[in-house]
């Protein structure tokens, strides 16, 4: 084997050690994102899925563009059929869009991450610590530490007599006594007159 393919090999050897560390650290890091802080708080599998194969495929795709040389028109064309991707169902709410995008930043981050004049483990600890600061926030922000943290629950109602500007208290106050929950304020969603009946959202503190 000549020095030209010697090099080549190890060059190769050298890329995928990183690959798999950087590889096996931001499978680890989802999981502790996605285990033991967004199930721990919404008690929902069924976006387990699509978590982490939005992670693993931006990792691959910021890892192939990062260290891989392609032509200008392939890295956009890669981005763009990316872009295309979208969700329309209604499942899908505010957090678990803001999760998608922390699983996304994680995946990124593990892909791209880099600093000049060290040492791979001074790297991948830097790695380990910028993903530790964004679970961390993440949890948080989930927590009650930090804030008082607010639930919302949409209920049908049938009182649609109670269903008026000056019959607020009124109305938290039944809402309260059906429920048992210390309930501090309610938004109207939707009112049938047909059925005699509204949608209100009601906002509650875990801590009450």
């Amino acid at each position: 084997m000549d020095s030209t393919a010697l090099q080549s090999t190890e060059e190769l050897m050298k890329m995928l050690q990183k690959f798999g560390a950087r590889f096996l650290i931001d499978i680890f890091f989802m999981f502790i994102l996605i285990r033991f802080v967004y199930y721990r708080y919404y008690k929902r599998s069924d976006l387990f899925f699509t978590f982490f194969i939005f992670n693993i495929v931006i990792f691959l795709i910021s890892f192939l563009l990062n260290k891989v040389e392609l032509s200008m028109g392939a890295a956009f064309g890669l981005f763009a059929v990316f872009s295309m991707l979208r969700y329309r169902t209604e499942d899908i709410s505010i957090k678990d869009m803001s999760y998608l995008f922390l699983v996304i930043a994680i995946g990124l981050v593990a892909a791209v991450t880099k600093i000049k004049d060290t040492s791979d483990v001074y790297e991948y600890l830097f790695l380990g610590l910028i993903n530790t600061i964004i679970i961390l926030s993440a949890y948080l922000f989930e927590s009650s530490l930090l804030f008082k943290k607010e639930n919302v629950q949409l209920i049908i109602y049938e009182k649609i007599e109670l269903i008026k500007a000056n019959a607020t208290s009124e109305l938290i106050l039944d809402l309260k006594e059906r429920t048992g929950l210390n309930i501090h304020r309610i938004s109207i969603s939707k009112i049938d007159f047909l059925k005699d009946s509204a949608q209100i959202k009601v906002y509650y503190y875990d801590a009450d």
